[in-house]
């Protein structure tokens, strides 16, 4: 039996008398209750004791005891949420200077993160539009040979028949091939439309990428050759969009093609952003060839749902073992699997065929040649993502910084409110709240910024963003960002100013500010120390550029004009070329598509004549040029001669550069002379084809120079798409004007499409260009929010020792000695930022130049100009402060409580 059990009162009553009353009650309540139970108990026995102490609690149960329900604690919390609105308003506005401050600093902040946020946004959604985007692969190629590696995104035109026949991981597969530019015009027209980027295609494109067509049939319209298909914009240039099917095109004058669809123009985060004209692959004399050694078809492949990537991966390292030398085998004499392994292996030779997923084309295949659109770098990605969280960062700082330093000012304060009864929990809700407003003010403030800045941002870096204003997941994004912000950033002022000490404050001292000082200084260190690190990497950048655009390329750049789409002219091509010549401000002219700048590029095979072994082929660039190239260029032949007239036999002759001839182990004079085929697959090897060195030039940069120079043959040949024209003139103006007129004259109806060759180099660095400019617009934002920490805190350090200036001014101090003694200290803190970013920025920035096979070093000067730069910006910004309360009347400062 359990006795304590029958000396309690009945449990449903006592449980119903709890959940009944409200907390204040409950104890007395419950307490007499029990008191007149246990006195019945003895007197009158437990069952009538139960049954009064029942009829007790349901009398006692009134209104007045009644416990208050949720809706009536949130209607208290709702009044306390906004009792503590109102007094985080009066106080914002009692200080407006600091407020002013605070919000400007984490408005900039934030506007910079969500411009780099939607920047980031962007870069990383590209692709992923396409209907099974996840299962989509291009196939790339790696190739070394003869100490040079290349990388490319198109591969041999066979593979996608191995693929489709032999490699059960795959659902299908689609080829491109690559074109470049053309000009289009009606059959019955006569003025032309260049289009830049005109591909071949598959039939499969349409399924493969989950394309609709707006006009047509996508089961037939990439079936037949000498048909294509037009984006909506390519098509409205020609014809109204419910017209187009079935009407002719004319492509360069020459071959007509019908129209057999129309399809949407493609977004900008797609790698097809740019094309504009699909052509049927069947149009092609080499879709159908078997030679693996040409590199002219990108290969796409969608995996089937089950499959894995390395399921396929597995497939494609066995290409080169299973069909590549089995085909090399029926023309290369002796050539073994076997042998071909020891080769390569002996040589460090290799060719690798490896996949990579679409979605990731856009950030992880930058330098490939035949890419479909330029494409970005995932380091680029990291860095502004790096940029965008130091800039937040240093935001946040910059407002806990100002924030602490303004709490001592309000020391009083927190003292009388816990003096009066106030608890730590409800003074840190109090301060959470104006964080949270100047948060939220400030969120607003940076959308405003930012939404004014996007037409700079995306001129900055070649986008073309806009505010999502409309989409509600950016307003969620914009709201959470700023309750975790205001959360964040106030918790520290918060839990600092609530841990004030009563009797300490109104007493006249700081309170509970031991190490608050010590927790401001680590943070100007910080701010400043990010922003010296971008100053560096600013500098280094620019030196870079700098030393990329006045190095030595081994060929002129300046005062050329190229004239594109010169085939329009037709066989008027040699006239046109004779009527510049005759201009007085025209040196030279040479045709050819090849330029070395970003234009065509081609490379091919070739086997010194009696070496026919696998190892002994060499892989180069393969450009097509006239006999005034190298001169109108200014190349140096450094052995043998160039091309002529004269000689007839020079079409079947070559100029190789000097990474070429190192390839065959000689020197340049010993080069000339020597036999080399392309034509080696043949099989009636009695009537191989011969082509002689003539000559030897100097290396001169054709690619980035990221790149070493590589392998070039140069041979006479025709068909040039560009002409070169070397000026000699200052009025380039009316230069253009004759040499346009020219044109309308030899080729009438045709578009005058023109630029300079230095202008098309410097667009081999846009990445660059953009990195440095993106790099200076942040480094000066990161100094306008540590300028403002710092002018803040200046003026917070000056108020706080204004008694202190005062009294020096009595006994004598001078207005310098004063300025120096309020800056001497922050100074001392920028000095310490300094030393510790000036060695982080050298680390990074050599990583970064690692990149480029023709990099700076990173001169000392640099660091001194950064340190030099982030001292000056701080002492203007310290000694307007310093200066203004040194020259304060200290009569003033002294009689002021």
């Amino acid at each position: 039996m359990n006795h304590k059990r029958d000396q309690h009162p009945p449990r449903f009553a006592d449980r119903f008398l709890r959940w009944f009353c409200s907390e204040e009650v409950l104890e007395t309540l419950q307490g007499d209750l029990y008191e007149l139970y246990f006195q019945r108990r003895k007197k009158l026995g437990k069952f009538s004791a139960d049954l009064h102490f029942v009829l007790d609690v349901l009398d006692t149960c009134r209104p007045f005891a009644l416990r208050q329900k949720s809706g009536r604690r949130f209607f208290n919390s709702n009044i306390m949420f906004k009792n503590h609105m109102k007094l985080a308003w009066r106080n914002l506005k009692s200080q407006p200077f600091f407020t002013f401050l605070n919000m400007t600093g984490l408005a900039v902040g934030m506007a910079g993160g969500l411009l780099i946020a939607l920047f980031i946004y962007d870069e990383l959604s590209f692709d992923k539009m396409f209907a099974d985007s996840d299962r989509i692969y291009r196939v790339n190629i790696d190739m070394r040979n003869s100490g040079e590696t290349n990388y490319y995104a198109a591969v041999s035109g066979p593979l996608a028949g191995v693929i489709r026949q032999d490699c059960p991981h795959v659902e299908m597969v689609t080829r491109f091939r690559v074109v470049q530019r053309t000009l289009l015009r009606k059959v019955e027209g006569d003025e032309n439309v260049k289009e830049n980027h005109v591909i071949g295609v598959d039939s499969t494109f349409f399924d493969m990428f989950g394309l609709e067509l707006l006009v047509g049939d996508k089961e037939t319209a990439l079936k037949e050759p000498n048909t294509l298909i037009l984006t909506r914009s390519a098509a409205e240039k020609h014809f109204k969009l419910n017209e187009a099917l079935g009407q002719s095109l004319l492509l360069n004058n020459t071959h007509p093609y019908t129209v057999t669809g129309v399809i949407d123009d493609f977004p900008k985060n797609s790698f097809l952003r740019d094309h504009s004209v699909f052509i049927a692959l069947e149009s092609f004399d080499n879709a159908h060839s078997d030679a693996w050694n040409n590199f002219n078809f990108p290969t796409f492949v969608k995996l089937a749902p089950t499959a894995q990537i390395d399921d396929f991966q597995k497939f494609l390292t066995g290409v080169n073992e299973n069909y590549l030398i089995p085909w090399a085998m029926t023309f290369v004499p002796g050539l073994t699997v076997e042998s071909a392994k020891a080769d390569d292996k002996k040589t460090g030779n290799f060719m690798k065929f490896r996949s990579i997923a679409l979605e990731d084309i856009h950030l992880y295949s930058r330098d490939r040649q035949d890419e479909f659109s330029p494409n970005s770098d995932i380091e680029d990605v990291y860095i502004l993502s790096l940029i965008g969280f130091f800039l937040v960062l240093l935001a946040i700082v910059n407002f806990m910084n100002l924030s602490t330093a303004c709490a001592l000012k309000r020391a009083r304060e927190v003292g009388v409110r816990k003096t009066l009864g106030a608890n730590r929990y409800g003074l840190i809700r109090q301060f959470l709240t104006e964080s949270a407003l100047i948060s939220s003010l400030s969120f607003l403030m940076a959308v405003l910024i930012a939404y004014l800045a996007m037409p700079f941002f995306n001129e900055l870096t070649g986008k073309n963003l806009e505010m999502p204003f409309y989409n509600p997941i950016f307003w969620l994004a914009i709201v959470a960002a700023a309750i975790i912000l205001s959360i964040f950033s106030g918790s520290y002022p918060a839990f600092f100013m609530s841990r004030f000490m009563p009797v300490k404050v109104l007493k006249g001292s700081d309170g509970n500010s031991s190490g608050n000082g010590r927790v401001r200084n680590y943070l100007v260190v910080f701010q400043f120390s990010i922003s010296v690190f971008l100053i560096v990497s600013t500098l280094v950048v620019f030196q870079q550029l700098s030393y990329i655009q006045s190095k030595d390329l081994g060929f002129q750049k300046d005062q050329i004009l190229v004239v594109d789409d010169v085939y329009a002219a037709g066989n008027q091509m040699r006239s046109l070329k004779q009527q510049l010549l005759d201009l007085g401000e025209v040196r030279n002219v040479s045709l050819s598509s090849y330029l070395p700048t970003p234009s065509d590029r081609s490379g091919t095979t070739f086997f010194l004549k009696g070496s026919f072994k696998a190892e002994n082929a060499f892989i180069v660039g393969h450009w097509e040029i006239d006999c005034d190239y190298i001169p109108t260029l200014d190349l140096e032949i450094v052995a043998g001669r160039n091309f002529s007239e004269e000689f007839y036999t020079d079409s079947s002759g070559v100029i190789l550069n000097e990474s070429a001839v190192a390839m065959l182990g000689v020197n340049p004079g010993e080069a000339i002379g020597l036999q080399l085929t392309r034509d080696f697959h043949r099989q009636d090897k009695e009537h191989m084809k011969f082509m002689k060195v003539i000559g030897v030039v100097k290396n001169f940069h054709f690619e980035s120079l990221r790149n070493d120079i590589g392998a070039l043959s140069l041979v006479l040949g025709g068909g040039a798409n560009r002409m070169m024209v070397k000026l000699q003139t200052k009025d380039f103006s009316n230069t253009v004007k004759q040499i346009r007129k020219i044109w309308e004259k030899v080729a009438p109806h045709q578009p005058f499409n023109y630029y300079f060759l230095d202008e098309s180099f410097n667009s081999t660095y846009k990445a660059e260009q953009r990195l440095g400019r993106i790099f200076i617009t942040f480094t000066i934002l990161s100094l306008f929010i540590a300028c403002l920490g710092l002018f803040g805190l200046a003026a917070f350090n000056a108020d706080k020792r204004v008694k202190e200036i005062g009294i020096r001014k009595v006994l004598g101090a001078s207005v310098s000695q004063i300025t120096y003694r309020l800056s001497a200290d922050f100074l001392r803190l920028v000095v310490i930022a300094v030393f510790i970013s000036i060695p982080l920025g050298w680390y990074v920035m050599n990583r970064w130049l690692e990149d480029f096979s023709y990099r700076i070093e990173i001169s000392w000067w640099i660091f001194v100009l950064a340190a030099a730069l982030a001292i000056a910006i701080s002492i203007v910004t310290v000694s307007y402060q310093s200066i203004k309360a040194a020259m304060a009347s200290p009569v003033k400062s002294l009689r002021s409580e």
